[in-house]
């Protein structure tokens, strides 16, 4: 059986519970996550399998909102399939009543095997599995009639190993590349990372563009914002000034209109936001 949190791959970070760009909590008891790792097989196609709950029958309805990263997943909910290209904005979902939805985030660059064509023209983008499976992605509905994590897991394995092709040297490629932008946090130009694989710029572009989905410029800029979310969630006081600098940003101008434009509001307003959603509220006697 599958088991969570171990390393996958010879360079390969250890697969954490703790989900990264996630911008607002839902209700503490309402909601569950789970991340399982792949077994070895399929450890170069797929970076993990996650799961998450929701129990909020007679409550009001929640937004969760999620800075997505450089992957596509497929996604399953009850009667809905489908492979979801990397979104390029933040995304934005309204759970409601009690669900579920299993998913499969695949490495950087392994889904095109299986889409053949470029990733990008799936950004933004779903696909209904039966597009990509025919009637057998049927099989995979199968995951959410498992209440134990690591059956579904299994299930999603049994379903996944003779259908997806193992990872050609251009998609292992794209994938240690993307591996490097999370790795060195002092990386900020697309140019300096194509010089550093011994890559024009522009065979960089086209790499990503057919492997990975989006463009290097926007992966590194894209980690560098999942940072800064990080530290203003560790609840830590920042100096924006410094941690503009910190990221590579020119200035903290700029820093701070990157972040309004992703995540809707200035870095100190979503600070204070996060503040008021993490303050426990004093129940009246």
């Amino acid at each position: 059986m599958p088991t969570p949190a171990l390393p996958i791959g010879k360079t390969r970070r250890p697969v954490t519970q703790q989900a990264r760009g996630v911008l607002h909590r839902v209700a503490e008891g309402a909601f569950t996550h789970e991340r399982f790792a792949p077994t070895p097989g399929l450890a170069d196609t797929v970076e993990h399998f996650w799961r998450v709950r929701w129990r909020l029958a007679g409550q009001p309805p929640q937004v969760q909102e999620t800075l997505p990263h450089p992957n596509v997943h497929i996604v399953v909910e009850p009667g809905r399939m489908a492979a979801h290209g990397v979104h390029t904005g933040r995304w934005t979902t309204l759970l409601e009543g009690d669900s579920q939805a299993f998913g499969i985030k695949f490495r950087p660059g392994a889904f095109r095997g299986i889409l053949q064509r470029p990733v990008s023209e799936l950004a933004d983008r779903h696909m209904p599995l039966v597009e990509l499976f025919g009637n057998a992605a049927q099989g995979l509905a199968d995951v959410l009639g498992h209440e134990d994590m690591g059956d579904a897991v299994e299930a999603a394995e049994r379903f996944l190993a003779p259908r997806v092709p193992t990872p050609d040297p251009q998609a292992l490629l794209a994938a240690h590349i993307v591996d490097s932008i999370v790795n060195d946090r002092e990386l900020i130009a697309a140019a300096e990372l194509a010089e550093r694989h011994g890559l024009t710029l522009r065979a960089l572009q086209r790499l990503f563009a057919e492997y990975v989905g989006v463009g290097p410029k926007w992966v590194i800029q894209r980690y560098r914002l999942h940072e800064a979310v990080a530290r203003v969630l560790a609840g830590e006081p920042v100096s924006w000034a410094a941690l503009a600098q910190d990221l590579g940003y020119f200035d903290q101008a700029h820093f701070i209109a990157d972040f309004r434009r992703l995540v809707g509001r200035t870095p100190a307003d979503y600070a204070t936001a996060v503040k008021v959603q993490c303050t426990p509220t004093r129940q009246e006697s």
